[in-house]
């Protein structure tokens, strides 16, 4: 994992339907008041910079080929990268992301079926820095959720966009590809077992502390 120097890297994984929208917000407004001194930015992948928003557009509900998929998703997270992430972080402050790498990972890769080279060169394409080392988030936040349980959550909220409309089959595979994620990097990652109720996930990410 790369340096981030004195700013620090959240992102927040899961499923659709796993509930993690539902704490994104509150976990800002907490660490923004347990770090008065920083400022906290909340951004989200696909998205986080005007080209990206146009590109989540996209990626979310036009049909087309799979290489393409991963490769905008790509395209949309160098340009997070290079106009966000990076001068908040040189800067001193804390990102927040709903979703980063590790969801083209679970989602082009093991729901879709993408090959998990072909990602892991996109990853260092992208995320590589110039000292050889890998911009990653310094902590994960993954909300694990059997896909059974997030179906019956998603049928009860908005029109779904292109992925919310794949079977439980596909949305097994991205769960288990996350998990296959944590497993290989578990200092990294934070598991939460998102069947409990909102009140208990909220007071375990409560119990989160982060190094600054």
């Amino acid at each position: 994992m790369t340096s981030t120097k004195n700013g620090y890297f959240i992102s927040f994984e899961g499923i659709d339907g796993a509930g993690k929208s539902t704490h994104v917000d509150a976990f800002r407004k907490l660490m923004q008041e347990r770090y008065p001194e920083k400022e906290v930015v909340m951004t989200r992948e696909p998205g986080g910079t005007s080209l990206g928003e146009q590109l989540r557009n996209l990626l979310l509900e036009a049909p087309m080929n799979l290489e393409t998929e991963a490769l905008l998703m790509f395209a949309a997270r160098r340009e997070h990268i290079a106009q966000v992430i990076e001068p908040a972080l040189a800067s001193g402050k804390i990102v927040i992301s709903d979703r980063f790498t590790d969801a083209s990972f679970a989602y082009q890769g093991g729901g879709r079926g993408l090959s998990l080279d072909k990602l892991n060169d996109l990853e260092r394409w992208v995320q590589g820095r110039s000292d050889g080392s890998l911009l990653q988030p310094n902590l994960t936040i993954l909300f694990d959720l059997p896909g059974e349980i997030a179906e019956a959550r998603r049928s009860k909220v908005r029109a779904p966009d292109k992925f919310e409309k794949m079977d439980l089959d596909f949305f097994e595979r991205v769960r288990q590809e996350y998990l296959r994620r944590a497993r290989n990097d578990s200092e990294r990652f934070h598991l939460v077992d998102a069947t409990q109720t909102p009140e208990s996930i909220w007071n375990g990410l409560k119990l989160i502390q982060i190094a600054l």
